[in-house]
């Protein structure tokens, strides 16, 4: 998705607001407001409010999905794989800390492209599962339940920008910590 400059500087200022207030609770005319501009002339950048929504849900999902193709693709031994997952993941939440908030709480106001979304997370979802279930097979780990590893490993890395905060610990500080939690916790000290 390309924005061009002026939909960039809304989209900017539209993640400040949405992360102040909450989507619901914030308007075109809040919008407009903290743009300057009339609310009127917004709609010659932007369809909607949910578009701007969109613009941030689809575009996190999508980099996500982008770094999971490349980690599958690669040959390394399967707990660096995870490793790469975790790293690249966590890097994501973590560069986008008000997006990943806003993409974590606000995706269900979506309306019009709900069930795609929906779908796009699920699908994610299924990626990772599979990733995960072929590093354990690969290691000859026991997985009692993929799907629930998944979504611990998933509710963990994405919710983490929310346990940091700004300034203090450096992204590679927090990366690290998260990651040796996971994966002992994943794998044992001994592994």
């Amino acid at each position: 998705m390309e924005l061009r400059e002026k939909q960039q500087k809304i989209l900017e200022v539209a993640i400040e607001l949405f992360k102040e207030k909450g989507y619901p609770a914030s308007s075109v005319r809040d919008l407009a407001t903290k743009l300057n501009i009339k609310a009127a002339s917004l709609y010659a950048h932007i369809r909607s409010k949910e578009e701007i929504l969109e613009w941030i849900c689809f575009g996190v999902a999508q980099e996500f999905f982008d770094e999971l193709q490349v980690i599958k693709t690669t040959n390394l031994p399967p707990k660096e794989k995870l490793n790469l997952f975790i790293d690249k993941h966590l890097s994501i939440v973590l560069k986008n800390r008000d997006v990943t908030h806003i993409y974590s709480n606000e995706w269900k106001h979506l309306e019009e492209r709900l069930s795609e979304f929906v779908a796009l997370r699920k699908n994610y979802q299924q990626e990772v599962e599979q990733l995960i279930s072929e590093i354990y097979t690969a290691e000859n780990w026991e997985l009692k339940s993929p799907t629930f590893t998944t979504r611990f490993i998933l509710h963990t890395l994405n919710n983490s920008y929310f346990w940091f905060k700004r300034n203090i610990e450096s992204t590679d500080e927090i990366n690290a910590e998260i990651k040796e939690k996971l994966l002992y916790g994943l794998l044992g000290r001994n592994r």
